[in-house]
Formats: structure tokens, C-alpha cells, sequence
């Protein structure tokens, strides 16, 4: 991969889609509050939708979290806390294998369920049809990359050129040559992750930013029964009074 190249892709690329994901998502808000949805199709079938829906946001907050670790925190603070690299490799393939597995899973079982009902399959934009392929090839490639450069391969520490790079892009010091120095895998793995993001704030994946997280920290809701033959509290008035 030729210098300019490296640059544009893992220099400049990512803070394109970091640009698009917050300006964009401000000019969605401003501009398109009732659209602010996930345009929920349960009406038009349940069922399979109780069983996928809880998997795959279950598997995609797994994966979130190893990217977390993975990505976040550094190499040296895990081996701190007694964590050598070949633990921390055996508890990446297994957790991130079974992570991905039912995040893929749960994905593949909504996609059925769009395809098999017409209804569901009417209600489809064009945006959606776009944000499924990202988001379907950007997982199967991120799984691809913990089952083979991990599993069959024998390891990659990508703690040692991902991870820097990633944060290197938010501390406003990049290093795009580590980044191309990582397995072709793990490079189309990202690069979606990047188009996925910036093609956030313009499909349904932006109701994740409204997701109801106040409702755990707000007061349970009393249900008192009336007594027999109550009606109300208080003795009912006559006409408009």
C-alpha cells in the first residue's frame, strides 16, 4: 500500500467518519426529529422478533465491550494486573468468538425475518438495505478476524498496531502505518466500521443515541387497588362543574 494511500485511509478516513457521525447526527436532530426512529415493524410481525431483537442488541453489547478492552485499554495496564499476553489471547478468541457468533446470529435471524415477510420487506428504504450490507459484511469480517487471525492463524496481538492507532486518532496523533501494517482482515474490518459510521446518523441506527437509559434510574411506579365498588377519590360532579 503506497504512502498516500496509508495516509488517506487511516489518516484522514477516520476523522471524516468521526465528522460525518457528529455533525451529521446534529443535522438529523435539528432537522429531522420525527424521522428520529427505528421505525419499529412489530405490528407486522412479533414472534420472530421477540427471539431476534434481544439477541442480536445482547451480542452487539458484547462485542462492544471487547472492542472496549481491546481497543481502549492499553497492552501494558492488562499485564499490570497480571494478565500475559497469551491470557489475554485465550479470553479475546473465547469471549469475542461467542460475542460475535450471537451478534451474527441475532443479525442473520432479523434479515430472515425482513426477506420472509412482506410486509417487513415493504417497509424497507433504501437506507436500510445499505446499513444491513455494511453492518452484515463489517461483522462477518470482524468474526473472521477472531476465528482465523486468532483461532487458526495461532494469535495476532493487535494491541500492538490497532490499538495505538485507534487511540493515536482520538488524541489527535495518529500513526496510520501501524494500522497498515495489520492483517487485511482486520483493515476491511475497520473500514467498514468507518463507512458504518458515517453512514450513521442518516439511517435507523440512530435511535441508539436515544436509547431510554433514565428508565433505570427512576422511581418504580406504586399500583394501588381500589377498594370494592370505588370508582374514584373523590364524589363525582354534575354536568360541566
Amino acid at each position: 500500500m503506497s504512502t498516500g494511500i496509508t495516509l488517506l485511509l487511516w489518516g484522514a478516513a477516520p476523522y471524516a467518519s468521526l465528522a460525518l457521525l457528529v455533525f451529521g447526527t446534529i443535522w438529523r436532530y435539528r432537522y429531522d426529529k420525527f424521522g428520529w426512529t427505528s421505525r419499529s415493524s412489530q405490528l407486522h410481525e412479533s414472534k420472530l422478533l421477540k427471539v431476534a431483537s434481544p439477541v442480536f442488541h445482547i451480542g452487539l453489547f458484547m462485542v462492544l465491550g471487547g472492542h472496549v478492552l481491546g481497543l481502549v485499554i492499553p497492552k501494558n495496564l492488562t499485564e499490570l494486573v497480571g494478565i500475559d499476553e497469551h491470557a489475554y489471547h485465550l479470553i479475546s478468541l473465547t469471549a469475542g468468538s461467542i460475542a460475535g457468533l450471537v451478534a451474527v446470529g441475532g443479525l442473520a435471524l432479523l434479515l430472515v425475518r425482513r426477506l420472509r415477510t412482506p410486509a417487513v420487506r415493504a417497509s424497507s428504504t433504501y437506507s436500510d438495505k445499505y446499513m444491513y450490507l455494511v453492518l452484515g459484511i463489517g461483522m462477518l469480517a470482524g468474526l473472521a478476524t477472531t476465528l482465523l487471525d486468532n483461532g487458526v492463524r495461532g494469535g495476532y496481538d493487535y494491541r500492538e498496531t490497532v490499538g495505538p492507532w485507534f487511540r493515536g486518532i482520538f488524541l489527535l496523533d495518529p500513526h496510520p502505518e501501524l494500522m497498515a501494517a495489520a492483517p487485511l482482515d482486520y483493515q476491511l474490518h475497520t473500514a467498514l466500521g468507518m463507512l458504518l459510521f458515517a453512514l450513521w446518523p442518516f439511517s435507523r441506527l440512530v435511535h441508539a443515541f436515544s436509547a431510554p437509559v433514565h428508565y433505570l434510574l427512576r422511581p418504580y411506579i406504586v399500583y394501588r387497588r381500589r377498594a370494592p365498588g370505588q370508582v374514584g377519590n373523590r364524589t363525582p360532579r354534575r354536568g360541566w362543574e
